[in-house]
């Protein structure tokens, strides 16, 4: 395999035996970004370790520089230090840039926003694209005034200030994602008289959730989920600053177990275990059902395929872990019966229409495949050598260079776009590979 360009096209080198891969992957997004808005919004000094440097963490790391607040970053220890403010945002009228991150854009529109000052929003093209309304509805029922400057409930908008309107509960459909109703419940301490979230819509996906829950409660803040889908965000409530440690990134994990289980090798990740709070850790659970072994062991998880390289299919609801479609849908190629993957008709709206690229790249491969309107169903099948498009989505491009593990004539279209989350996958699969021949 060789390094990576930008606009590249990767061309994959199949391990030329079992694997037997040991890695230690960056710290988990979902938390780096948390811990970000969380730590800006304490009083006083925090201090967050095993920091994800991606394309999504800058942005939001220059975003609150331009709202003004101090942020300092060692990312050859992993560590960024950040001087909050509590509830007094540092700027109340500048420009912000929330890229394509998703939840830059949902957690630092909601904390924006509940300020009560006012901001200009804009972001990447293909932020443009994606679902913000229920969030921004949501906001408007706590007396925010929007301006949109292109189409409704969408980037680019101004934040013009926050009416002082009584508002006991608000109103949120998560169908197109968790990340709204973080956005709320995080930012929730700027509205100092508390609020009842109820939630509308038909998606229970909510490990995400939980985890904005756990980390609200670790920086000293207390909520209470009353019911299932009822939260309420209590009145006068405050984060405190705090020294934190971001668990590995268990998506970027998964990459690496898929690996293992297609090849009839093995993988460990250097500190990822069962206890993690992270949704997509059930997807090992998945690869145990097809036929891996896995053992959590003191160093961290190790997945074994098994030796003849054979894998079952399955028919599973990935709703609550939806990141790992795209990983599941590599390794279901080389399974001795059918896939079928549903509850993930969110994805559609996401980086880009993963059911429809996953579809689209699998029959590029030759391997047959059927798009549902929730999910996809998957014939194993040969696999054909075959350039694959990867639509500048970071999952694409990481989940299908696992087939390339094993096939040869595989490669990837735009490998760079995996910065996005994970800026030297594709090293790290030349490095791995150079020391195994």
């Amino acid at each position: 395999m060789n390094k990576p360009e930008e606009n590249s096209l990767f061309q994959m080198k199949p391990f030329e035996e079992k694997p037997d891969i040991c890695v230690t992957v960056p710290g988990s997004k979902s938390m780096t970004n948390r811990a970000l808005l969380l730590a800006a919004l304490s009083e006083g000094q925090s201090v967050l370790k095993g920091v994800q440097f991606s394309e999504d963490s800058r942005v939001f790391m220059e975003a609150l520089r331009e709202i003004g607040y101090s942020v300092a970053v060692d990312e050859d220890r992993a560590k960024v230090v950040i001087g909050g403010r509590g509830t007094k945002i540092p700027k109340d009228n500048v420009s912000v840039y929330v890229g394509s991150a998703g939840t830059a854009a949902r957690f630092l529109t909601a904390m924006l926003a509940l300020s009560g000052g006012r901001y200009e929003v804009t972001s990447s093209e293909q932020m443009k694209g994606r679902p913000m309304r229920p969030l921004l509805e949501a906001l408007e029922q706590l007396g925010v005034i929007f301006e949109y400057k292109e189409r409704p409930y969408a980037f680019p908008f101004a934040i013009c200030g926050r009416r002082n309107v009584p508002c006991e509960k608000v109103f949120l459909n998560i169908d197109e994602s968790s990340q709204f109703l973080s956005a709320l419940l995080l930012a929730g301490v700027l509205y100092e008289n508390g609020f009842l979230i109820k939630l509308t819509g038909k998606r229970d996906a909510k490990a995400y959730v939980k985890i904005s829950m756990k980390m609200m409660r670790e920086f000293g803040c207390h909520m209470e989920q009353r019911t299932e889908n009822e939260y309420a965000l209590l009145p006068e409530q405050s984060y405190t600053a705090r020294e934190y440690q971001i668990e590995p990134d268990v998506s970027a994990a998964c990459y690496f177990y898929a690996m293992a289980a297609v090849n009839g090798g093995t993988a460990l990740v250097r500190h990822v275990h069962f206890d993690s709070t992270q949704g997509d850790i059930r997807f090992l659970y998945v690869l145990e059902k097809m036929g891996c072994e896995v053992k959590d062991e003191p160093e961290g998880i190790r997945v074994t395929g098994k030796n003849d390289g054979s894998l079952h299919g399955v028919r599973i609801n990935m709703s609550d872990f939806s990141d790992q479609t795209m990983t599941l849908a590599a390794v279901a190629v080389f399974a001795d019966s059918p896939t079928e993957i549903s509850g993930v008709s969110h994805i559609r709206r996401q980086e880009s229409d993963r059911i429809h690229g996953i579809v689209t790249e699998l029959s590029r491969l030759g391997i047959r495949c059927q798009e549902k309107e929730d999910g996809i169903s998957i014939l194993p099948g040969k696999i054909e050598p075959a350039v694959i498009q990867t639509y500048d989505d970071h999952r694409m491009a990481m989940a299908f260079a696992i087939i390339g593990t094993k096939i040869p004539g595989i490669v990837i279209e735009n490998p760079l776009c995996c910065r996005k989350t994970y800026e030297k996958y594709f090293e790290v699969l030349t490095n791995l590979n150079l020391s195994l021949n």
